[in-house]
């Protein structure tokens, strides 16, 4: 099961990422984005995804992704439950979320891209 502190090690590692706490909850931000958020009980993970790939990401795998709280529907976010994904499944997730918020030079440097 992925924890969050397997998600910190790699989400400290990637430039430009740092961790907040807000409302008792965990944050990693790239400036001001907010780009992976846990719920309080850390069991959930929300993280920026594509807004127009949403629907069919969360179709393909009911049992891990789920859509964010009405409130953050407007955002390009999406949820997953940390117990129905592997360590290989959390690092795609996180290196494609950090990589939708840092500038793209950023992300070929640092990602061999």
């Amino acid at each position: 099961m992925v924890t969050i502190e397997d998600v910190r090690e790699i989400a400290l590692s990637l430039p430009r990422s740092y961790e907040v706490l807000v409302r008792d909850r965990v944050k990693f931000r790239v400036g001001q984005y907010v780009w992976i958020a846990f719920s309080r009980d850390e069991t959930l993970m929300g993280f920026v995804f594509p807004k127009e790939e949403r629907d069919a990401l969360i179709e393909s795998e009911p049992d891990k992704f789920m859509m964010p709280k009405s409130r953050d529907l407007r955002y390009n976010w999406v949820v997953v439950r940390l117990a129905a994904i592997d360590h290989d499944e959390m690092l795609e997730i996180v290196l494609e979320a950090w990589r939708m918020v840092v500038p793209k030079s950023i992300a070929a440097e640092h990602l061999g891209d």
